[in-house]
């Protein structure tokens, strides 16, 4: 047999933490922001909705 020996346990308690550490970076990303910039984005939804609107076609 070639190779090192891994414990199990071991082997999975890391890809585990490794998960949950990829999982908080993106809730980071997601949720870490500052007031100003969730103004600032919502504010473009907000005008790229009116936007959209605009430009809908009338149903008659």
């Amino acid at each position: 047999m070639s190779g090192k020996l891994v414990s199990l346990s071991r082997a999975r308690k890391a890809r585990d933490r490794e998960a949950r550490r990829a999982e908080a970076d993106a809730n980071a990303a997601k949720f870490g922001r500052s007031k100003s910039e969730k103004a600032r984005d919502e504010a473009t939804a907000a005008r790229e909705a009116a936007r959209l609107d605009g430009h809908r076609r009338d149903e008659e």
